[in-house]
């Protein structure tokens, strides 16, 4: 509960896990203790957060995981590098013409980009984010909904089931996000449903970007959510290095350094 004594959602209750263990409380009585649930409850808790790669589990606990790129809450994740998000989502907006059957995935860069599509005209938008759909209620555009298992730390609906409505669909181009990057292994994510629904997007768009800061490259995550030569282009804030633009430009992805469009 909060200190108001309102009982909080998981997503929060996620959060304030992570910040206490932050702090330095991170065993099971400490956590039920300060966020007033049974430890049961917290044992549920640490064990989504581990299957996300936030925290990895100790006797009567767990720490903060340092092994993969991880997760943050998409609250928490929506916060960084807000700027080069806003830079990273109008270089991708230039990519879209009239006309296109586009996927919107899931993250916080992608929702930036849901953000600018009424500058277009007569899409069809494709989505298995939540957090984009909301951006687009009032859409003039064609909107689809991806059914699935809903990942309440990423707001998507992911798994199997999406399969149900992507293996019928021809998309132009699939906007994809991701948790980690590497030129020698490709996106990755943190979760195998996820990157289940990732990589059959990919199969069914004509061109895959993919929106990356900075921060994401380099660094690989817990699920390969697909290869180097599946993305047509990377879209990110800034210069890669020499050698990975090298391995990039052999492997037929451009890449596209967003222009700074400042922190407004």
């Amino acid at each position: 509960m909060d200190g108001n004594g309102r009982k909080l959602l998981s997503v929060e209750r996620w959060e304030a896990i992570l910040r206490l263990i932050d702090s330095g409380r991170t065993t099971l009585s400490e956590l039920s203790e300060e966020l007033r649930v049974s430890e049961a409850t917290i044992r549920r808790d640490l064990s989504d957060l581990e299957k996300a790669g936030k925290v990895r589990r100790v006797r009567g606990g767990a720490v903060r995981s340092a092994n993969f790129a991880t997760e943050p809450m998409f609250l928490e994740k929506a916060t960084r590098a807000a700027s080069a998000k806003r830079s990273i989502a109008r270089a991708a907006f230039e990519l879209i013409e009239d006309g296109d059957s586009i996927y919107l995935d899931g993250g916080s860069t992608i929702v930036e980009l849901a953000k600018l599509l009424e500058g277009k005209r007569n899409l069809t938008v494709v989505t298995n984010s939540v957090m984009a759909l909301s951006e687009l209620l009032d859409s003039r555009h064609r909107v689809v909904a991806l059914g699935g298992e809903f990942r309440q730390i990423s707001r998507t609906f992911v798994g199997p089931l999406t399969a149900g409505i992507l293996d019928n669909l021809n998309i132009d181009k699939a906007f994809l996000g991701t948790i980690g990057f590497t030129v020698e292994e490709g996106p990755s994510t943190t979760n195998a449903d996820e990157a289940f629904t990732k990589e059959l997007v990919t199969r069914r768009s004509r061109k895959v970007i993919l929106l990356a800061d900075s921060s994401k490259i380099g660094v690989p995550s817990f699920a390969s959510s697909g290869k180097v030569e599946d993305i047509d282009t990377l879209v990110t804030e800034k210069p890669l290095g020499a050698d990975d633009a090298e391995v990039l430009k052999e492997k037929g992805v451009e890449v596209i350094v967003a222009p700074d469009v400042g922190a407004a």
